[in-house]
This record gives C-alpha cells, sequence and structure tokens, in this order.
C-alpha cells in the first residue's frame, strides 16, 4: 500500500519546527510559508524531502535553498503588501511564489533559460499572476522596471554589484550573499537618502552569482 503524504501536515511542522524557533517572527511570511507548496517546485522523485531542513538540487547545477535561509532572506525584506520586488535568479521559483503571496509584483530574472521555463510553468499553473520572468544577466537586475522597494539576490556574489543599489527605491532593502565562491555572508544593504546602510547578518553558502557584475562562467 502507497502512503499518502500529508504536506499541509508538514509545511505545518517545517514552520514550527524549523522557522520559528530560528527567530522567524514576521506572521505574514509564517502564512505564506504554511501556504506555499513547496514540494510542487521540486524534481517529483524529491518531493518526500520537500520540507526537509535543507537544501535540493534542481539540475543545472542549481538548488532549492533550505526553507530556513528562504525565509529568513524573506523576512529581511520587510514586505508589507504594496512593494515592487526584484529577485536575481528565479530558481526553482518557491522564493518567487513566497515573494508574491507578500508583495504586489515581483520581477525575476534568471540566466538558466531551461529552469526560468520551468519555474514560470510551475508559477503559471498554481495560479501566480503577479510574476514577471525574463532569462537574462541577473547581475545586472532588471534596468525598465526599476526602482524597485526590495531586491534579493539568491545566488552569492563577490561583492555588492552598484547596479543593484541604483535599482532600489530609496527607504528599499537590499539583501544578498556577499563572500567567495564557496561560501558567503547574508548581507543586508537598507539604502536611505544619504547613502546605503550595511548589515552582515550571518553566514551562507549559495551557488554563484554569475555575470557581468558576479563571477565569470
Amino acid at each position: 500500500m502507497i502512503a499518502i503524504m500529508d504536506y499541509g501536515l508538514l509545511r505545518d511542522r517545517m514552520v514550527r519546527e524549523q522557522l520559528v524557533p530560528r527567530g522567524i517572527s514576521d506572521k505574514r511570511v509564517l502564512r505564506s510559508f504554511r501556504g506555499v507548496e513547496r514540494h510542487e517546485f521540486v524534481p517529483p522523485d524529491l518531493r518526500g524531502g520537500a520540507y526537509e531542513d535543507h537544501p535540493l538540487p534542481l539540475g543545472e547545477g542549481q538548488t532549492i535553498s533550505q526553507p530556513y535561509m528562504v525565509a529568513l532572506m524573506t523576512q529581511c525584506l520587510a514586505l508589507k503588501g504594496g512593494e515592487r520586488v526584484l529577485e536575481i535568479g528565479t530558481g526553482s521559483g518557491y522564493q518567487t511564489a513566497i515573494l508574491a503571496t507578500l508583495s504586489k509584483e515581483v520581477f525575476s530574472v534568471e540566466r538558466v533559460k531551461g529552469l526560468a521555463k520551468k519555474a514560470e510553468s510551475t508559477l503559471a499553473r498554481l495560479g501566480y499572476d503577479n510574476i514577471r520572468i525574463k532569462v537574462d544577466d541577473g547581475t545586472l537586475g532588471w534596468r525598465e522596471n526599476a526602482p524597485y522597494e526590495a531586491i534579493i539576490v539568491t545566488a552569492g556574489s563577490p561583492k555588492i554589484p552598484e547596479t543593484y543599489i541604483a535599482q532600489l527605491e530609496t527607504g528599499g532593502r537590499l539583501v544578498i550573499p556577499v563572500g567567495t565562491a564557496f561560501s558567503q555572508i547574508l548581507t543586508l544593504v537598507e539604502k536611505k537618502p544619504d547613502g546605503a546602510v550595511i548589515s552582515e547578518l550571518c553566514g551562507c553558502v549559495f551557488v554563484p552569482l554569475v555575470g557581468k557584475e558576479g563571477w565569470k562562467e
């Protein structure tokens, strides 16, 4: 007999055991994590581990991040619901879906065409209609739709690209992993009228941010 997984129960457990004890306290973020179906964004053979406390491979050398890291980065943006968000690195589309439930509109850039198309299809199938995705060099942002109230970068960069600061609205927030190709520090940038305030949050490990203002391929 094949057991049927209760994904709703697994999502609730993920929130209670992985997110809340580690300081994820934004009620809107927690509600989003209880609602967005992470198992829909991972390869079918890995769905049994979709709500476990670790990243999962997507193919193309990319991963879907650990739920806690997705939640931490999202909470750092302090979204209220009316923001236009730029996401660099669509990946599976899971982080994109989380952002879509918490903001007005999400603009997502992915350099790997296969991942972008698959994420676009999954998000459309699940009914997310406030997301735009394009295939391009993510280190250049998405100038045509700037400025953004929030920018999130889901790959490790050797620096904070000036492009992102330029495309960020004054009063906006940018969260980005900065460091080497193998380990980074999760960094929060708050754009103030008189300059940027930079805070280092914690260590992390992301795939490299490849592009003109990131790592070379």
